[in-house]
Order: C-alpha cells, then sequence, then structure tokens
C-alpha cells in the first residue's frame, strides 16, 4: 500500500495544502494521507495557533477525504527535549522529520512504501535539516513545484553528499521542476502544476484585515478560525 506522509504546521491548514495531497494521491495511488501537524519544528518560526487548534482545523479540513487521516504522530508529548528551546527551566520538544517518519512506519507492513509530502519552498532547505541523508534515505519524496523553481534547484538542494556535481546539473538550470530525480541514497518525484496561490501567513494577515476567507480555506475550518477568534479573528 502507497501512504502518504504530509508534515507542516498548518497554521492554519488551507487549499493549497489539500490541492497538493489531492494531486500525490491521483499521481501515486496513494490508499492514505496522514496529515502531521507539528507541535515544535525546529526548522521554522513557532506557529501561532495552540498544537490542539491546529489538529482540529486538520481534522475539519479532512472530513471529506475519507483518504486522507489526521494524525497526532508529534502531538505535544512526541519529540527529542531540545536544549534552549521554549522559556527558561521549561523543556520544549522538538518534532524531527526522521523520528516521525520512522515511527509512522513501524505501524505499518513492511511492504507499505511511505512517501513524504511537501512543497519546493521547504524542500529548498532539506540540507539543514536534522539527518537529511537518513530521512531521504528512509522514503521517497513528493515535491509540489512551482513557477521559477528549476530541477537545477532542487538537485542543489540536496545534502552536500548526496548532490550531483555540477557540471552534471548546470543543464539543468533552466529545466522546469518537473519529473523525477532518481540518484544514490535519494529519489524526488515533482508534482506540477498544483501550485496556488495561497500561503499560512497571506490567511493569517487577511483574517487581522476582516477579510473573507473563502476562496483560501475549507468553510468548516474558516469558520472554526472565527467562532475560536484565531489569528485576531473574534
Amino acid at each position: 500500500m502507497n501512504i502518504g506522509l504530509f508534515g507542516g504546521t498548518f497554521d492554519p491548514i488551507h487549499n493549497g495544502h489539500l490541492a497538493l495531497a489531492r494531486a500525490a494521491q491521483e499521481r501515486f495511488q496513494l490508499r492514505r494521507i496522514y496529515f502531521v501537524p507539528s507541535h515544535v519544528p525546529p526548522h521554522k518560526s513557532q506557529p501561532v495557533a495552540s498544537y490542539f487548534d491546529r489538529y482540529a482545523m486538520v481534522t475539519l479540513a479532512t472530513m471529506g477525504e475519507k483518504a486522507f487521516l489526521p494524525s497526532l504522530l508529534e502531538a505535544p508529548e512526541a519529540g527529542v527535549v531540545a536544549a534552549g528551546k521554549g522559556k527558561p527551566g521549561e523543556q520544549k520538544r522538538v518534532n524531527y522529520s526522521i523520528d516521525t517518519c520512522r515511527r509512522l512506519k513501524a505501524t505499518l507492513r513492511k511492504v507499505d512504501k511511505v512517501f513524504f509530502l511537501i512543497g519546493i519552498d521547504a524542500f529548498k532547505d532539506i540540507a539543514q535539516w536534522h539527518q537529511p541523508e537518513a530521512l531521504l534515505r528512509e522514503c521517497p519524496f513528493i515535491v509540489a513545484s512551482r513557477p521559477g523553481y528549476f530541477l537545477a534547484d532542487v538537485a542543489n538542494s540536496l545534502p552536500e553528499s548526496l548532490r550531483p556535481r555540477a557540471a552534471v546539473t548546470k543543464p539543468f538550470a533552466k529545466q522546469a521542476a518537473t519529473g523525477d530525480l532518481v540518484l544514490a541514497g535519494a529519489t524526488v518525484h515533482m508534482l506540477a502544476e498544483v501550485n496556488q496561490n495561497v500561503s499560512a501567513t497571506m490567511i493569517r494577515e487577511a483574517v487581522a484585515r476582516n477579510k473573507a476567507l473563502g476562496r483560501f480555506l475549507d468553510p468548516a475550518v474558516a469558520a472554526y478560525i472565527k467562532k475560536i477568534g484565531l489569528y485576531g479573528r473574534g
């Protein structure tokens, strides 16, 4: 069985996330996609909404999709204690994707295949992630492309130990980021034409200005934001 692992802050989850998941589901015949809100992401600024509000919004956004499952793999009790995170005297557990991937795979059958779903903006920083080589060996990646990125950008984002030589990537400097990149130690499948002009930052700013959210979000998520008063909207 092919299974997707889609992690992120989901602050909030929006139509761009859902479009990525649907495109990946169709192309790779994913029977399940686990949406995993991160409690303490190590590579990004900390979320505005609480973990529990973000998990609730993921649950609401995925209710209509049988194959989309909200996951507690990175709930507050998960992760590893990291020095320097949180307030003095307070321990914060950060969530590393390699641990999440292995935790998920431990619950599956050996014949099941896990694909890691991610947008290209996040993938470009993959070399700075925790144990990136191990993560890329652990599962193939499905990367949602967007205008302005080229296949050479994808290859050059890999950790140095996996990165092709410059002479190999140079011919792809102006080739759109489409197709598959299969290397020793890393397999990256590109998803083209799923980019939507929406981001969590854009949504939070729209909420603060009391703008309509219908074109950005699942209606149930928009209603939740309004009811709870998230992002400055009461």
